[in-house]
């Protein structure tokens, strides 16, 4: 088909949205509310690492890390959800969407790599425990956190181009609660059986994390069985027991999403399962992080103190 020919699309809708008087206020409280937890809790979590002296050493850094990329992560699809939930207008430009499908998952893929980076540290830390402050120090941590987030926004840099480059020329309509890369290529008018070597790219790329997670677990799991000590066994366990339920909530929803290659899910499953990797794994995030650390609650509730003891003094 000639070029010009085509109705170029300069904007999406997203078609699955319930209008404002049709139910659209009662999906958005509970999502503004969820949303407002998850940035401020997150908030709280890495203030606390960062104040509190307590909790400077690795496996809190990258928690803190991990916790400050959540907050993005949400805020590149949760207002716009909520827009489109009490707006008219359930649409989004071109660029836009290209913006939101590059940092939403370019923000993912940096979060899978510093949950990789906290498996590998617990292992370090439970398996070599001698060699722990010599293997991990500050300098490698950091060197760590900046590797997965220079990696993470360089891998799909090359797929947002080429998506820029392809002729959309109706319809705009997008299945699914944000725009994400399947809906959008399959709005292409030209061949898209590069879908399929995308797929392979995320497969290849969520496999390896988990792989790397997994086996690092194992051998965590192995060495804490080993100890003799039931307190020192329980505490090594508990350490490790908010990184895993982090990592199944994280990986599970993820692999539902992109390692199903061609197999279909209803549109409400594939809706739900989109919510449950973009909203809700990090609305259970801080809960799990802080409500399950002694030290972390230890940390948060010293800033609320701290706050409530300024606001004393100015009033």
């Amino acid at each position: 088909m000639d070029q010009e020919n085509h109705s170029m699309v300069t904007e999406f809708h997203f078609s699955d949205f319930p209008q404002f008087d049709n139910g659209g206020l009662l999906f958005f409280i509970p999502l503004f509310f969820i949303y407002v937890f998850i940035i401020v809790g997150n908030f709280m979590i890495f203030f606390a690492v960062r104040l509190d002296t307590r909790l400077h050493n690795p496996m809190y850094n990258f928690i803190s890390v991990f916790s400050f990329l959540e907050i993005w992560y949400t805020t590149v699809t949760i207002p716009k959800m909520l827009s489109n939930l009490i707006s008219e207008q359930k649409t989004i430009s071109f660029i836009g969407c290209l913006l939101q499908m590059y940092f939403f998952h370019s923000l993912g893929v940096t979060e899978a790599l510093v949950l990789t980076v906290m498996a590998i540290d617990r292992y370090v830390a439970i398996c070599n425990p001698l060699r722990y402050a010599v293997i991990m120090t500050p300098r490698l941590c950091s060197q760590l956190s900046t590797g997965s987030c220079i990696f993470g926004f360089l891998m799909l840099l090359p797929e947002i181009v080429w998506i820029s480059t392809l002729p959309f020329c109706g319809p705009n309509q997008i299945h699914q609660l944000f725009c994400d890369f399947e809906p959008v290529l399959n709005l292409a008018c030209t061949d898209t059986s590069m879908i399929i070597i995308e797929d392979i790219i995320h497969a290849i790329s969520i496999l390896t994390s988990v792989s790397i997670i997994t086996l690092s677990y194992l051998r965590i799991i192995t060495v804490i069985l080993k100890i003799p000590s039931g307190e020192s066994r329980q505490k090594a366990f508990s350490t490790c027991a908010a990184h895993i339920t982090i990592f199944l909530l994280f990986f599970g929803s993820v692999a539902l999403m992109y390692l199903r290659f061609s197999v279909t899910f209803p549109p409400l499953l594939d809706k739900a399962i989109a919510l449950m990797f973009a909203v809700l794994a990090p609305f259970f995030n801080p809960i799990i992080y802080s409500l399950r650390n002694k030290d972390m609650k230890d940390a948060i509730k010293k800033i609320l103190c701290s706050q409530k003891l300024l606001n004393v003094s100015r009033s």
